[in-house]
């Protein structure tokens, strides 16, 4: 629902609008009768053989089974604009790998200093005629392996202390405009597409003290399984995935998670 154009999902050949592709889903899940309800989740509680969940603070829902699929937010820069062009679908982007494609031949800038960021440059590298690449610090989070290949890279540039005053343009990027934060010169790079690549935020909080997750909040699930630690409770897509984090694999593991959930069911006799 965050994007805009969507090319890299199998079965729409010429692409397809984010959310057009879900009401496409939500038209193919109701034709099967699936009750679909507006709603933010705001608590649970996960003791008992029927887990409880409130919705808006006012609902109560009980169910034998749990899939969680509550994805992962983006983090931003913050900037104003930042978001306005993010959202109008104007060259701001947090998917290199998603969006990248758009930008064949012309010249990009990345924000991001750790491995997702380097991977995310090196792979703009391979479409893209220049990168920027903006790193607050001094250093690197990155390991120094991915680091190394960024520097191998001719057309990546690495642009030290840096950080990001505005996002240039009114419907698209036509530009960024930096500051050195050591030295306080700022210029303007010459960019047609802004990607921002400092994490995600998986949206889990509702479930701390529930279920295990790492410690930036991904929950874990075991191996080979969308099972979770509590009985009956399945995770799927990017809530517990921090490595690949596309729709394609979150829809794979969504249909892991149903099919596990039903298993349960069954073995339990609550069909």
């Amino acid at each position: 629902m965050d994007t805009t154009d969507v090319e890299n999902y199998p079965g729409y050949p010429e692409g397809v609008n984010g959310p057009q592709m879900m009401m496409n889903f939500r038209a193919q899940a109701e034709r099967f009768e699936t009750d679909i309800r507006a709603g933010y989740v705001t608590k649970v509680d996960l003791s008992g053989p029927v887990h409880k969940v409130w919705v808006d603070d006012k609902v109560e829902l009980h169910a034998h089974s749990i899939i969680i699929s509550t994805g992962a937010t983006a983090k931003w820069l913050g900037l104003e604009s930042e978001i306005r062009l993010r959202d109008l679908g104007g060259g701001v982007s947090a998917c290199a790998v998603c969006d990248g494609f758009f930008y064949r031949g012309q010249d990009v800038a990345i924000v991001g200093a750790g491995d997702t960021a380097c991977e995310e440059a090196l792979y703009l590298s391979k479409v893209c005629r220049s990168v920027k690449m903006i790193v607050r610090k001094d250093e690197m989070r990155a390991s120094k392996i991915m680091q190394q290949r960024v520097f191998d890279t001719k057309n990546i540039e690495v642009l030290w202390n840096t950080e990001t005053v505005e996002v240039l343009g009114e419907s698209v990027v036509e530009g960024a405009k930096v500051i050195n934060n050591q030295t306080k010169e700022e210029k303007v790079l010459d960019v047609t597409g802004f990607f921002v690549a400092i994490g995600h935020k998986p949206n889990t909080d509702m479930f701390k003290g529930w279920l295990d997750m790492d410690d930036t909040g991904y929950l874990k699930h075991k191996p080979d399984s969308s099972k979770s630690n509590i009985e009956g409770v399945f995770i799927s897509g990017d809530a517990g995935d921090k490595v690949y984090r596309q729709a394609v694999t979150a829809a794979g593991t969504g249909c892991m998670a149903a099919l596990d959930a039903e298993r349960y069911l069954g073995e339990k006799g609550l069909h």
